[in-house]
C-alpha cells in the first residue's frame, strides 16, 4: 500500500472523533466519517509504518442499520456526519468512542453513568455561521456551508434541517438577493470581494432572532433594501437585531473590526432553567438550548447538596454555567478572556438579580493567580485545547474539594484528567452528553474529588 493508491476497506471499529477503523495486511486504516459494518473506498492520503488513513470516497456497501438521510445536502455539505446512522446507534457509537479512549489512555471513569440523549435530534442549532462563495469557480454566488472534501466550494444549504424554517427564509432569500446584486463573495487566496459570511442566531424559548451580515469594506454598499426584504418574511419567530460586521482580516474566522447596527438592538435573550441570558453577536453559547439544560441540570447535580461553597467558573464564557449554579452556592467567581462575553456575563447576573456572582475578564492561566478567595468547587469548561498547563497548575494548587470537567473534546479531557489524579484527585463519575445530534460532537461531564 503506497500514498495515492485507491482501495476497498470494510469498516471493523470506531475511535474518535468518529473514524472508521479497518484492516489492510494487518495495517490498521483510519476513514475519516465512515461507520462499523460499510465497505468502503478510498485513496490513500498518508502512509505510516505502523497506520495509514484513507481519504473517503464512496460507500460501496451500506451497513445494515443505515437509513435514508433526510437533507439533500448530506451528499455535499460538510456539516453533518452521520445523520444516515439511527439516532440510538450514533449515542452508541459515541459512548463506545469515548470509553475506548479513556481506557486506551489508562483512565478511569469512576461510575459511569451513561449518554444523555438531545431533547431533540433535529432543527436544534440556535446559531448558524453561513459562508459566501461559489461551488464552481466563477458560478453563481453560494451561500451556506463547505463543501465536503473541498478546500474551496460552498453549498447553499437551504433546506438543512439542524436549523428551523426561519434560518432557512432568512438564507434563500439572502443568496437570491445577492445574486441580483451581483456583489462579489470574498475570496481569502486572492483577498478581494466583499461578501463573506450570514450568521443568524435564534432563541429557543422566544423565537427571538438576530442576523449578523459580514463584509469587508472594499465595497461601500447600503443595506437598506435587504433589510427591507428579511423585515418583509413571515417568520415563526421575530426579528429582533441586524447588524452588519465589517471583517478585513485576513482569516477565515470572523473579527469584527466595527459593527453597525442596520435593525432594532445589538443582542437577543436566551432563557435557560428560568434564568435569562442576554446574547451578543460575538458571545459563546451553547448551540443547543435545550441540550444545554441538560447539560447544566448535570453540572448542578455533580455540585451536591451544600449551598455555603465558593464556587469558580472557569472559561465561563457568558456566566451560563456560574449563573445556574449560583443558587446552590454562596458564591460564583468566573473567568473568561473574551472581555465582551463578561460584560454580558455581569449584565445576566445583574438580569437576574444574582448578587452572589462576579465575572473577570483576562486569560485563565494569568487572573486565576490574582484571586484571593479559595474555592471548594471548580467548575472547568475549556476550549477543545483543554485547560492550558499554567492555568491547571493554579487549579491544583487551589486545592478545591471537588472538581467538575465539562469537555467539548475528551481527548484533551483524558490528558488533563491524568494531571488531576496525578495531583490527588479520584475521579467519580462520568455522564455524557450529546450536544450534536448527527455529527462526532459529544460533551463528557467529569466529576472529581480530592
Amino acid at each position: 500500500m503506497r500514498k495515492g493508491n485507491e482501495i476497498e476497506l470494510l469498516i471493523e471499529d470506531m475511535e474518535f472523533p468518529s473514524q472508521g477503523i479497518g484492516y489492510k495486511n494487518d495495517l490498521k486504516v483510519y476513514v475519516k466519517n465512515a461507520f462499523p459494518g460499510q465497505k468502503v473506498r478510498g485513496k490513500v492520503s498518508k502512509k505510516k509504518q505502523d497506520y495509514a488513513e484513507l481519504k473517503l470516497q464512496e460507500v460501496v456497501e451500506a451497513a445494515g442499520y443505515e437509513v435514508e438521510n433526510k437533507c439533500p445536502h448530506f451528499a455535499l455539505c460538510g456539516g453533518c456526519s452521520s445523520q444516515n446512522i439511527p439516532y440510538e446507534k450514533q449515542l452508541e457509537f459515541k459512548k463506545n468512542q469515548v470509553l475506548k479512549l479513556f481506557s486506551d489512555n489508562n483512565v478511569t471513569t469512576g461510575e459511569f453513568l451513561g449518554i444523555e440523549n438531545s431533547p431533540i435530534q433535529w432543527e436544534y442549532r440556535n446559531k448558524m455561521e453561513f459562508t459566501f462563495g461559489d461551488m464552481e469557480k466563477g458560478g453563481d454566488l453560494t451561500l451556506g456551508m463547505h463543501m465536503k472534501g473541498r478546500s474551496f466550494g460552498i453549498v447553499t444549504v437551504d433546506q438543512c434541517y439542524l436549523i428551523d424554517e426561519d434560518y432557512r427564509k432568512i438564507l434563500d432569500t439572502t443568496v437570491e438577493f445577492f445574486n441580483r446584486e451581483k456583489l462579489p463573495h470574498y475570496r481569502i487566496m486572492a483577498r478581494e470581494g466583499f461578501l463573506r459570511n450570514l450568521i443568524v442566531r435564534k432563541t429557543k424559548h422566544d423565537g427571538e432572532i438576530l442576523i449578523n451580515m459580514v463584509t469587508t469594506t472594499q465595497i461601500d454598499y447600503d443595506f437598506k433594501t435587504w433589510v427591507d426584504a428579511i423585515l418583509s418574511l413571515d417568520f415563526e419567530g421575530s426579528i429582533k437585531s441586524i447588524i452588519h460586521t465589517e471583517n478585513d482580516s485576513l482569516s477565515e474566522a470572523v473579527i469584527a473590526d466595527k459593527v453597525n447596527i442596520l435593525y432594532g438592538r445589538d443582542f437577543i435573550i436566551e432563557e435557560l432553567l428560568g434564568l435569562k441570558f442576554k446574547i451578543s453577536p460575538f458571545s459563546f453559547f451553547q448551540t443547543n438550548s435545550l441540550g444545554a439544560e441538560k447539560l447544566y441540570s448535570i453540572v448542578r447535580d455533580f455540585m451536591g447538596t451544600a449551598e455555603d461553597k465558593v464556587v469558580f467558573d472557569l472559561y465561563c464564557g457568558t456566566g451560563t454555567i456560574g449563573q445556574i449554579a449560583a443558587g446552590k452556592a454562596k458564591k460564583v467567581i468566573g473567568v473568561e478572556l473574551i472581555e465582551e462575553a463578561v460584560v454580558a456575563a455581569n449584565e445576566n447576573a445583574k438580569l437576574n438579580g444574582l448578587d452572589n456572582c462576579n465575572f473577570i475578564a483576562g486569560d485563565v492561566a494569568k487572573v486565576i493567580n490574582t484571586i484571593k478567595d479559595k474555592p471548594d468547587i471548580i467548575i472547568l469548561d475549556p476550549p477543545r485545547s483543554g485547560v492550558h498547563p499554567v492555568a491547571m497548575n493554579y487549579v491544583v494548587k487551589f486545592n478545591a474539594k471537588d472538581i467538575i470537567y465539562v469537555s467539548c473534546n475528551p481527548k484533551t479531557l483524558v490528558t488533563d484528567l491524568k494531571v488531576l489524579e496525578a495531583a490527588g484527585y479520584v475521579i467519580e463519575k462520568t455522564l455524557l452528553m450529546d450536544m450534536f445530534p448527527n455529527t462526532p460532537h459529544v460533551e463528557t461531564v467529569v466529576k472529581l474529588s480530592k
